[in-house]
């Protein structure tokens, strides 16, 4: 689509991606639930299949949808934004700029504190936030190639770069940090006071949030419903074939799976793809799921019954903030009021506790969530509530 025929599009928010964007916020909070109160059992990436039980293996696997879909999700909207605006891909662009550097700092600043504790801080994990501002840069330039362009590098991207799995850059190599941020999970020193972690390598993630904005077209006036429906259905259906057949292959797209001692484990095993850079196999697998999700959130009947969902997906980087520091008073609370119970840490001993409090919390959070949804969509005039 050319810039012009960013003018016709509506203005309207869209229920599906609402709905979507605060599902997989709550599968988020599960997992952040689990990484507060279930510290005594961390579970690495890959999980280690032969110790998780399967409902806690069941957790991770859900919360590896919220990462993918979010990115996803914010360049389509990022299109969508272009679409309501006189000057279409120029405004998209300044936007993303400005709201990518503020991501960025948000992560290193009330997000980290949020997770440490630590001021000043001596270690920075660069996580889901700093990956979402830095993909949010870097599209702020890719939006300008042509459509068809910019498809093709975000393919090349997601199924190319598990090629350089086997680049590893030593802390004394020139290039490491570069490295360590666009493709290499590592640890960044900065003298004897600082470290940063590079949780979430950056490099497919431009490939996700670069689709994201491709579909935008599929979302415009002019594209029937039912069109986008076929497109939704046939994307997410042949994303997961994809997955399917290289899992099966076994030889590409992620680390290789073994048969386990049972059918279960060995179903474990299948899906249990790898995040840290998010896999080929990963991102096929999440996407597809995520697209089907979508196009089932399309049905007005459904939308209406979920609805409290959207405002979570309205102002998404309030819930973040606000569940990220409800969830370090509780566990704080707690320790003050029990002690710790696994060595040094409090914690559960039950993944259905585990999922209790994520309800609780859920109900507890959508309240202030959507007031601070109704004021984003009632004062468009206060411009920094655009960053929220």
């Amino acid at each position: 689509m050319s810039p012009d025929a960013f003018s016709a599009a509506p203005k309207a928010r869209l229920s599906s991606i609402d709905l979507l964007r605060g599902t997989v916020m709550v599968l988020m909070l599960l997992d952040h639930v689990r990484e507060t109160f279930f510290l005594h059992l961390q579970m690495g990436d890959p999980v280690d299949v032969a110790t998780a039980s399967p409902a806690l293996f069941a957790c991770r696997l859900l919360a590896h949808l919220c990462a993918p879909v979010f990115v996803f999700l914010t360049g389509l909207s990022a299109w969508l934004y272009a679409s309501r605006q006189p000057n279409g891909r120029r405004a998209a662009s300044a936007f993303l700029f400005k709201r990518g550097l503020f991501l960025v700092v948000l992560e290193l600043t009330l997000v980290n504190f949020a997770w440490t504790l630590e001021l000043p801080p001596q270690t920075l994990y660069l996580q889901v936030i700093w990956a979402i501002g830095l993909s949010m840069l870097a599209l702020s330039a890719l939006l300008w190639l042509p459509r068809a362009a910019l498809i093709a590098l975000a393919v090349a991207i997601i199924a190319g770069h598990n090629l350089l799995d086997g680049v590893r850059l030593d802390a004394g190599h020139p290039l490491h940090a570069v490295w360590a941020v666009l493709h290499q999970r590592d640890w960044l020193q900065f003298g004897d006071a600082m470290r940063a972690r590079t949780s979430y390598p950056l490099l497919p993630w431009i490939g996700v949030i670069a689709l994201g904005w491709a579909a935008g077209p599929w979302f415009a006036p002019e594209a029937s419903a039912a069109r986008r429906h076929a497109l939704l259905l046939g994307s997410g259906l042949g994303a997961l074939g994809g997955f399917l057949l290289l899992r099966m292959a076994n030889v590409y797209g992620d680390a290789a799976w073994t048969l386990q001692a049972d059918t279960t484990r060995t179903l474990m095993a299948f899906f249990n793809v790898t995040k840290y850079p998010p896999s080929l196999q990963f991102v096929l697998l999440t996407l597809g799921v995520g697209l089907l999700l979508l196009r089932l959130y399309e049905s007005p009947a459904l939308a209406r019954h979920l609805q409290p969902l959207s405002a979570l997906g309205a102002a998404p980087m309030f819930f973040y903030l606000l569940h990220i520091y409800v969830l370090r008073l509780l566990y704080l609370g707690a320790v003050a009021l029990w002690g710790t119970n696994h060595g040094a840490l409090f914690g559960f001993d039950s993944v259905a506790t585990l999922v209790a409090i994520t309800v609780a919390l859920t109900l507890a959070l959508q309240p202030p969530t959507a007031a601070f949804a109704r004021l984003k969509a009632r004062r468009r005039d206060i411009a920094w509530l655009r960053y929220l």
